[in-house]
């Protein structure tokens, strides 16, 4: 898909350029546009988020730009609150961070319920922060359909990106298509996590939180149990960490440092090259169908496919050779 020519078009890709080059040079406001871009749906708007994707992939190494955190777990079990302290510690640290916090979308208008600033405290003043609420848009996973472009793209600006998804469980699974870390949010008597853990259910995260340790005895139960089901699952060494988000704060700076140690053992290139992969593989059956997949000979066969595409390839890229095989390219 290309930007239709004409004069007005080479002014938008030269715009579209533009901001690429401001967000690979750190310019956090330029973050918002480029957002609007990628969350665009009309064909001539995913012209502009694909050109935006490939300048910024030509330009970025995943394994020295920004890190991708999900975070994910039940309603209730405190992740903005978790997230307001985090957002507070990182910039304590100098960092830089953008939250795309997925929320449910509303049935009447397809957009975000919650909006930007309902659920996450932080100084709106503050340019090294950014808060994006992105909506669902009835979609399975917890992940809406441009979050994986949107983190990319966040990553090549912000020292930090985390998407905070809409839930957890059985489908909950898009955050690690395209997280360096996964974390797991969990209140003292989430039963339903558990039994999904020891089914098997649900992947193991990088880092396991149980939150509303000011409950004392209840969060230390709930620990404890966590660290049963990782060990019968051959996960022991997964953290299993209890925090409180509450002043004066309890094992914020904790978990900070716990992330920091495990982002330094991942390999973010093959982590988000694969998911890339599978996002597309994902992305491409919500827009064909399971007809469209079968007659590329499955899941397997497509992510093989892809396997064979450059490392660079963005994910609407992806998702177009996948089409170009099954016959179904618009």
């Amino acid at each position: 898909m290309t930007i239709t020519r004409g004069a007005s078009a080479r002014g938008q890709e030269r715009k579209v350029r533009e901001l690429a080059r401001r967000l690979l040079a750190h310019d956090t406001r330029a973050a918002p546009a480029v957002l609007n871009i990628i969350e665009e749906r009309s064909p001539q708007g995913r012209a502009r988020a694909e050109l935006l994707l490939a300048e910024i992939a030509r330009a970025l190494d995943p394994q020295a730009s920004g890190a991708v955190i999900g975070v994910t777990g039940p309603p209730g079990a405190g992740k903005s609150t978790l997230l307001s302290a985090l957002v507070r510690e990182w910039r304590k640290r100098g960092r830089t961070v953008a939250v795309l916090a997925v929320d449910p979308s509303s049935r009447r208008s397809g957009g975000a319920l919650l909006g930007d600033r309902a659920r996450i405290d932080h100084d709106p003043r503050d340019p090294g922060v950014l808060i994006r609420s992105t909506a669902a848009g009835g979609r399975l996973g917890g992940v809406a359909p441009s979050t994986n472009a949107a983190a990319e793209a966040m990553a090549a600006c912000f020292d930090i990106v985390v998407v905070e998804t809409v839930g957890v469980g059985q489908s909950e699974t898009d955050v690690e298509d395209l997280a360096d870390v996964v974390v797991l949010v969990v209140q003292p008597g989430s039963g339903d996590v558990l039994q999904f853990l020891k089914a098997g259910i649900m992947e193991v995260p990088d880092l396991l939180v149980v939150t509303k340790a000011d409950l004392g005895a209840p969060a230390r139960r709930a620990r404890q149990d966590l660290e049963q089901a990782l060990a019968a699952l051959g996960a022991s060494t997964i953290p299993v960490l209890e925090v409180s988000a509450l002043p004066p704060g309890r094992g914020i700076v904790e978990l900070a440092d716990a992330i920091d140690q495990r982002l330094q053992t991942v390999d973010r290139r093959a982590r988000r090259l694969g998911g890339r992969r599978a996002a597309a593989v994902r992305e491409f059956r919500s827009e064909y169908g399971e007809r469209a997949l079968r007659a590329l000979g499955g899941e397997r066969a497509a992510l093989e496919r892809l396997a064979r595409e450059s490392p660079h390839a963005t994910l609407p890229e992806l998702v177009a050779t996948l089409a170009r095989a099954a016959g179904v390219e618009p």
